[in-house]
């Protein structure tokens, strides 16, 4: 088994926002990023669709967001998940059918004290198939943002297998602040097995980290007991 542990969601560099979660719960509101590509007709998805998860937290979208579009990606209503260039190339060469996408996002604490940032993962895809977005067929478009737009030579469309696949209903923290950067804690980079990138990196990178171990990693994650859903709020 491989597996790829992927940073995604709206954050300070992209949205200029960071969405709310409760530490005494885990719950966390999903909310992605900006849209800039042109989209096929009638298939825009906008900031809009995550005003009702906000307000569950009292939060409000910032003004700037309403009436844009968004990349709604992962759509963990369709359990696909896309990319392009060299991450997807990354996706491509080492994953397949059986491996894991580990999806984690960099959340805003609204209950206790201030706080910094909550880097968690949000959701879990065991792949059933990779598909070269080109050869989606128009039927299947609406089912994932780089297919919702004219997708490049090199954007990819990862499915997902239903059942053992989805956006977490409770998220779960990984990182934290070390080095005045936000890195996975060490006693979960022992835990998991390791990542091939230097001491738990988890900025935002063109570079998805792979995990040296992703069987055990998986093993850890089963043993979190964890609630999947498939729904986007």
């Amino acid at each position: 088994m491989n597996g790829l542990l992927v940073r995604i969601g709206i954050d300070s560099t992209d949205g200029c926002w960071n969405a709310p979660m409760r530490l005494a719960s885990g719950e966390f509101a999903y909310v992605t990023i900006t849209d800039t590509k042109p989209l096929r007709h009638g298939m825009a998805r906008c900031y809009d669709e995550f005003i009702p998860v906000a307000r569950r937290f009292g939060e409000r979208l910032p003004a700037p967001l309403l009436g844009q579009p968004t990349h709604l990606d992962p759509d963990f209503d369709q359990l696909t998940y896309g990319d392009q260039g060299q991450r997807g190339k990354r996706i491509t060469s080492l994953l397949t059918a059986g491996d894991v996408l580990a999806f984690f996002a960099a959340l805003r604490p609204v209950d206790g004290p201030p706080r910094p940032l909550i880097y968690a993962l949000i959701g879990l895809y065991v792949i059933e198939e990779i598909v070269a977005a080109k050869s989606v067929p128009q039927a299947r478009w609406p089912e994932n943002a780089h297919t919702r737009r004219e997708p490049g030579e090199s954007d990819i469309v990862v499915r997902a297998k239903p059942g053992v696949s989805g956006r977490l209903r409770c998220c779960i923290p990984i990182g934290e602040l070390r080095d005045s950067t936000y890195r996975v804690r060490n006693d979960l980079l022992d835990a998991w097995g390791g990542l091939d990138i230097k001491d738990g990196y988890i900025q935002r990178s063109v570079r998805l980290p792979a995990f040296l171990d992703a069987a055990k990693f998986y093993r850890w994650f089963l043993a979190q007991k964890p609630a999947l859903i498939q729904r986007n709020n």
